[in-house]
């Protein structure tokens, strides 16, 4: 399945690209699950990104690898994609996109693509996902204006 959310700021996209670190990172968490960031390098072809999610009564390790980074003049992009996942998700990849816009702010593209194994927990787990993202966007806004 697809997920996809756009968000517009008045940053401009070097500014935003900069501002991609662990401590955004924790930020754009959501309270639920509490997430433990064990490692992260960053945002380029070859960095890590370990996570620990505390649901409570367990706790599932989450691994994702950037496979792919590039910057040009419109802007930077990396994927990460899942290799070792929560068991509640097969396949995980999400493609980071910062566009450079033409009135000089920047708009930020979360592009996921991910699976649960099946098409019925898919549509379970859709709306919860897409909720997750989805709270990404008043923090993005907050941390990138001018």
């Amino acid at each position: 399945m697809k997920i996809k959310i756009a968000t517009h700021v008045n940053s401009e996209w070097k500014k935003v690209v900069s501002g991609f670190t662990k401590e955004l990172f924790v930020k754009l968490n959501p309270p639920f699950p509490p997430v433990e960031v064990q490692q992260f390098d960053g945002c380029i072809k070859g960095d890590k990104v370990i996570l620990l999610l505390n649901f409570l009564l367990f706790k599932q390790k989450w691994i994702s690898h950037i496979t792919e980074s590039k910057e040009d003049e419109n802007g930077f992009s990396f994927i990460d994609v899942g290799v070792k996942l929560p068991f509640f998700l097969s396949r995980w990849k999400h493609h980071h996109i910062i566009e450079k816009r033409e009135d000089g702010g920047t708009t930020i593209i979360d592009d996921i693509e991910f699976s649960t194994g099946t098409m019925v927990t898919n549509l379970l787990f859709y709306p919860l996902l897409y909720g997750q993202f989805l709270y990404r966007k008043p923090v993005y806004k907050k941390i990138f204006s001018k």
